[in-house]
């Protein structure tokens, strides 16, 4: 099924009578409730790839096989049939550590590895989020992002909630990779899921992805995946190769303009020197657009959604105005944590899809709270 028809779908199933819900900016959200607050693991690089995710995994197994059965619940029966070979068989053709990590999290959850793949592609596929980095007239960087998951998978109509995501909230974690007992870097992750989508990188950078609409998008190069074409990178994946081998913002918007990927996407990389921030805009093979910080033109912070930032967003799905109007408001002098956290929590930033907002920097590392958006509140 194409995008544009999954579309047609979600505009069929949810009523856009309302379009989308707006509210004046929030200056009252930070800090947020203590019980929203995601709490951390410990994941340790120094441990063999199959068995490093066991500990931080496994008080929230039944969780996370809950959710994978909802995911394959909602794919046609004849995938599901045919998941345990054909994923397998694609397991296989992964790069490592994420072949040995994959089989580690199949291992504690007992179930098969095909279906730990399915849950790791859907979040290559699947993910609605806005990005905004951000710097202070001292020079000083920070990134905050929302992150929106579960778009057409499942509306449920009597609560204005999409299944996906309410499971979503249950096994989010701050995930802190360590290598001889040191943090190499911090994620905000959905524990299972052995790509990175927000991360961090002590006194270095900061990266964020969001997913990028495109005809020529993930299906396509998963599918040439399958057929052999294997000189790209599966999104997720390279963000966790660029923390884990890139020891500078330059080198890692670098590996992030050059490499090939499988899916369009956005890159938004942060730094920690005036000026380091940037959008790419990636084709599956090339760059299409790099929008970045430049203090002397008052470019101090960028925002992105999901459409790229030289073609108007669609009416029906236009975050980056009401971010704009917001990140205005509270001007340069206020960029902060509670800042950058109030623009997110402010609708239709913070909509049905919303599971989680952090906000982070490479001095102050990452705090990441839960989300959940009251009715009346934007479906995406």
């Amino acid at each position: 099924m194409t995008l544009l028809r999954l579309a047609l779908l979600a505009f069929a199933s949810v009523s856009l009578a309302s379009c989308q819900v707006v509210e004046d900016c929030r200056k009252d959200a930070f800090p947020p409730p203590d019980d929203t607050k995601i709490g951390t693991v410990v994941v340790n690089l120094n441990d063999p790839p199959r068995v490093r995710w066991k500990n931080a995994i496994s008080p929230v197994k039944d969780e996370i096989v809950d959710l994978i059965h909802t995911i394959t619940d909602v794919l046609n029966k004849h995938v599901i049939n045919v998941a345990d070979f054909l994923f397998e068989a694609l397991l296989e053709t992964l790069p490592e550590p994420f072949r040995s990590e994959i089989k580690g999290v199949a291992d504690v959850l007992e179930i098969p590895p095909g279906q730990v793949v399915i849950y790791n592609i859907f979040y290559e596929l699947f993910t609605v989020c806005t990005s905004i980095v951000a710097e202070t007239p001292g020079g000083d960087l920070y990134h905050a992002r929302n992150l929106d998951f579960g778009l057409f998978l499942g509306w449920d109509n009597q609560n204005d909630t999409w299944l996906l995501t309410e499971k979503l909230r249950k096994i989010i974690k701050v995930v802190d990779f360590q290598q001889d007992g040191k943090t190499v870097y911090q994620s905000a992750s959905f524990l299972g899921y052995v790509g990175l989508l927000t991360a961090v990188k002590p006194h270095a950078f900061s990266l964020t992805i969001n997913e990028r609409f495109n005809k020529d998008g993930g299906f396509i190069g998963i599918l040439n995946w399958l057929k052999g074409d294997r000189d790209a990178y599966w999104m997720g994946f390279l963000t966790r190769m660029v923390m884990i081998n890139a020891t500078t913002y330059s080198e890692a918007k670098n590996s992030l303009m050059k490499d090939k990927l499988l899916a369009p996407a956005y890159y938004i990389l942060g730094g920690n020197e005036t000026g380091e921030g940037v959008i790419i805009t990636r084709a599956r093979e090339s760059v299409v657009d790099v929008q970045e910080l430049d203090i002397k033109a008052n470019r101090w912070y960028l925002l992105q959604t999901n459409y790229d930032p030289t073609s108007p967003p669609p009416f029906f799905d236009d975050r980056r105005t009401p971010g704009n109007i917001c990140m205005k408001k509270w001007g340069q002098d206020a960029v902060s944590f509670k800042s950058l956290f109030n623009v997110l929590t402010t609708k239709p930033n913070l909509n049905k899809l919303t599971v989680y907002t952090a906000v982070f920097s490479v001095r102050d590392g990452m705090s990441t709270w839960s989300q959940n958006c009251k009715t009346p509140c934007t479906p995406w």
